[in-house]
């Protein structure tokens, strides 16, 4: 469900089909096809009998300074699944998890303030514990995902990119390459060689606000009462300034306090997470 304050209870973050899904992506140039779904793997029942299909996930984390970052975890199982979610509270028991069972996870959108607010702390985590980072986010403004894409490569982090979409139209607008693919094998150990690439488009205004208007449609289809509330979308686009606004202010904030990269390292060194990464 939306996360939004009384929209949580009447309105879902998405009402694409499944299976509709699929075939745009397909449509769309994709060799293979995942869901990230948060913290659920529902939406991927209809799609496990396609053999260019696997299982992801993006998990809803707390870190250790009381954040919250949301990780994308690939081509996991029901019952990985299950323990991801038993994990999600305990940021170094997730890591372990994760590790253990050598599944790739990434961290996403960690120059947007969708996840709320940022400590320093957090990205030496970031550094330290985590193999790659989602340098482009089909929804997120175009510097959050160029401060993302510069940190990744100075960190040397494996870059993914994913078109974050809560509607049709947005499918696909971003997406993640690895040269040379030939299946999901060869396509996963290219992301752990850091051999990928993040294509396609970011977000911008007039992309997000399209999208929540899409989704109000669709709500309103769905539950026909919630129509009385169709005045309401009068405020979308002021709602939708002020939500980018935010962002450019988080953007700023953030990358300059990260800029240049070699204060960052100093940083982290000071904050005692200076071992090395565990090998994923």
């Amino acid at each position: 469900m939306c996360r939004t304050p009384f929209l949580e209870r009447i309105c879902r973050e998405c009402y694409s089909p499944p299976e509709e899904v699929y075939a745009t992506l397909k449509r769309r140039g994709m060799d293979l096809v995942t869901l990230t779904d948060h913290d659920s793997i529902d939406g991927a029942e209809a799609l496990r009998r396609y053999p260019d299909f696997f299982l992801s996930e993006e998990v809803t984390c707390h870190m250790p300074s009381g954040t919250e970052i949301h990780v994308g975890v690939y081509d996991i199982t029901e019952r990985q699944h299950i323990q991801l979610q038993r994990r999600r509270d305990d940021l170094l028991s997730l890591i372990i998890y994760l590790t253990e069972k050598r599944l790739f996870f990434s961290i996403n959108h960690m120059f947007s303030s969708l996840t709320g607010r940022r400590e320093f702390e957090d990205f030496a985590w970031f550094e330290q514990y985590f193999p790659a980072v989602e340098t482009l986010n089909g929804h997120m403004l175009a510097p959050s995902n160029r401060h993302a894409a510069r940190l990744a490569r100075g960190l040397r982090k494996a870059q993914v990119g994913g078109s974050d979409a809560h509607t049709l139209a947005s499918l696909a607008t971003a997406f993640t390459e690895v040269p040379g693919a030939r299946d999901k094998e060869d396509f996963l150990a290219g992301l752990r060689s850091q051999r990928s690439r993040a294509v396609g488009e970011s977000g911008n205004y007039w992309k997000l606000t399209r999208d929540v208007l899409l989704i109000a449609g669709d709500m309103m289809r769905e539950q026909r009462w919630t129509a009385l509330l169709a005045p309401l979308a009068l405020l979308v686009p002021a709602a939708i300034a002020f939500t980018h606004a935010q962002e450019v202010a988080f953007v700023r904030r953030w990358g300059t306090r990260l800029a240049p990269h070699r204060r960052f390292r100093r940083r982290v060194a000071f904050l005692g997470f200076e071992q090395p990464a565990m090998e994923v």
